[in-house]
């Protein structure tokens, strides 16, 4: 294969400073199918038959990609996580008017202060 169309993504990555307090949270605040741990460093979880991957950083760590969540009640998720301890940035608001939607967004950080969000598509 010459080029990745038609590939999906296998894996993703989230740098963490601490392995253990964020698989904690992976597993209990957003309730992710924990799948196994190697060692300290690296603990794994299925999200939706991605794998996510969380790794202890190695020297400069400046952020890692956000991790979208599609939901079918953003606010119903939103109070959810709020309850176990999700730390929030903004409340639930729609981004974008499609032709046959409405696009909401909610970004909440997880314990490492990466930035993740809740997607609902509004019909």
């Amino acid at each position: 294969m010459s080029t990745l169309r038609g590939s999906r993504i296998g894996q993703i990555a989230i740098v963490c400073k601490d392995v253990a307090r964020a698989t904690a949270f992976y597993r209990d605040a957003l309730d992710l199918p924990f799948l196994f741990a190697a060692g300290p460093t690296l603990s794994f979880f299925d999200c939706g038959g991605t794998r996510l991957m969380l790794s202890r950083a190695e020297g400069e760590v400046n952020g890692t990609s956000v991790l979208y969540f599609f939901v079918p009640d953003i606010e119903s998720a939103k109070r959810g996580l709020a309850d176990k301890g999700v730390r929030f940035i903004d409340e639930p608001h729609m981004i974008a008017r499609m032709p046959d939607h409405e696009l909401w967004l909610a970004e909440f950080r997880d314990s490492e202060n990466n930035v993740l969000a809740l997607m609902e598509e509004r019909r």
